[in-house]
């Protein structure tokens, strides 16, 4: 599948969200779910809510497609379906209990769709929880909420307690990131953080272990952005696609919290084929960044992108040479796409994804060049996401420029931001890569001597010791 074609879906089915802190389980719980992944007739989940006095009265599906009915049970065990109106339902007085089935098979499968509504094979299914969950319509800041599954073992993005309860916020509901059911386990480890794996079917030619240690080297290389991975527990999910043999066809990170991330493998991929693989390590580097709210695509995702191709590098995966291929290649097609628009114009549009990934990857070059210049090599993009990440899990683009700042020891994004969004999208990047020694040739790139090509080393080759001046 083209990488093109990827990062449409990345940019068409982001989600953004916030991250927080566990749930203190001496606060008592005003819902309780009970999720039963069943296998007859037909594989689904069987989910019960149970409502308490305190309990919200008014719930909705977020993507009400597969669930007909439910069911509403009162004390004595009458139950009645009620309706549902654009995913909403109205809890009759009397209430006690909320039953109702969602099939994770379906007639269609493969796409986008399927990714999110349910996808797998056998006993292993991956969908996402804002698919299948009914959820209170308005969620309050106090709600609590008690979670258990059975049927099968189960990775969410949350940790239980020692009898298997989820102690969960209300807006974990909200939030609910990945989950999959079924299938087999192992762990990839970087330094002190572990990411929990499901592998949610079969491969012709690798082992769990060979999936694992492919993570853990996309792992390794989020850690040559930041000084540490940024999570000291995520989980992911591996699915395998019949009939593809690429690395990876797809990934998503969705910010619960933890966050979890997702990813289409090709069912007869080779460990060999890893090596070329970008899917993993950029939804890593997701992992760098805050949650910026209100979204802003085209920053974030040129972040991940721009990233994607140092990362590589420094980890010594791809050579200098070959990382700068990758990006001039991509600011081509970025471009092409944008033609003579500002990038104001440009990245207001989300359809226009490779505008918007590749306007931002650009900046993000440009403002690391700038903050490299103007520290005489003191700071660096990387002790921007540093600094964010000491003050949340959530910032806004003002937040982030006024970081920069701060980094810069004096007024930087502003400026540089204006005139980007103001000038026609592209129109000084060949000047940038001429100051920085990358010349495109019919050949490919290559790297010399030019004023700034120091600057472009230390891009490159990695970041300096923590203690370099």
């Amino acid at each position: 599948m083209p990488r093109a074609f990827l990062l449409f879906l990345a940019l068409s089915l982001g989600a953004c969200a916030t991250a927080r802190s566990p749930l203190p389980r001496r606060e008592t719980a005003a819902l309780r779910y009970n999720v039963t992944y069943t296998r007859e007739p037909g594989r689904g989940l069987d989910v019960e809510i149970v409502l308490l006095p305190s309990s919200p009265r008014d719930f909705l599906f977020r993507q009400p497609q597969r669930v007909d009915t439910v069911w509403a049970l009162g004390e004595g065990g009458s139950a009645h379906p009620l309706r549902l109106r654009d995913g909403e339902v109205r809890v009759p007085p009397g209430t006690r209990f909320l039953r109702y089935h969602y099939p994770l098979e379906s007639r269609s499968r493969g796409g986008e769709r399927s990714f999110f509504s349910g996808t797998g094979e056998g006993d292993a299914w991956h969908v996402a929880g804002r698919a299948y969950l009914l959820r209170p319509r308005v969620v309050a800041p106090e709600l609590r909420v008690e979670f258990t599954v059975s049927g099968t073992d189960a990775l969410l993005p949350w940790l239980p307690d020692d009898a298997g309860v989820y102690h969960l916020r209300g807006e974990d509901l909200v939030d609910s990131g990945f989950h999959g059911f079924g299938g087999r386990r192992c762990e990839a480890r970087v330094d002190t953080s572990v990411l929990e794996v499901a592998l949610l079917g079969r491969f012709t030619h690798l082992s769990d272990a060979d999936v694992c240690a492919w993570l853990a080297q996309a792992a390794r290389e989020v850690s040559t952005v930041r000084r540490a991975f940024p999570h000291p527990r995520i989980t992911v999910r591996v699915v395998p696609v019949p009939g593809a043999d690429e690395p990876a066809l797809f990934g998503m990170v969705q910010w619960s919290s933890p966050p979890s991330i997702s990813i289409l493998v090709g069912q007869d991929t080779t460990a060999a084929s890893f090596t070329g693989d970008w899917i993993a390590v950029h939804e890593m580097l997701h992992l760098t960044h805050p949650t910026l709210m209100p979204r802003v695509a085209w920053l974030t995702e040129g972040l991940a992108t721009y990233y994607t191709e140092l990362a590589r590098a420094r980890s010594g995966r791809q050579t200098a040479r070959q990382a700068w291929q990758e990006l001039t290649d991509g600011f081509a097609r970025g471009q092409a796409a944008a033609g003579s628009r500002t990038m104001a114009e440009v990245v207001a549009l989300d359809g226009d994804w490779q505008g918007v990934y590749w306007a931002g990857a650009l900046f993000a070059l440009r403002l690391d060049v700038e903050l490299r210049r103007v520290t005489q090599g003191r700071a660096r993009l990387e002790d921007v996401l540093e600094l964010l990440a000491t003050r949340g899990p959530t910032s806004s683009l003002a937040g982030f420029g006024a970081a920069v700042d701060t980094v810069a020891g004096e007024p930087l994004f502003d400026g540089l931001l204006d005139h980007q969004l103001s000038a026609p999208a592209f129109s000084d990047l060949g000047s940038l890569l001429d100051r920085l020694g990358v010349r495109i040739d019919p050949g490919g790139v290559k790297l010399q001597a030019a004023p700034d090509s120091r600057l472009r080393e230390s891009v490159d080759g990695g970041r300096p010791s923590d203690d370099a001046g």
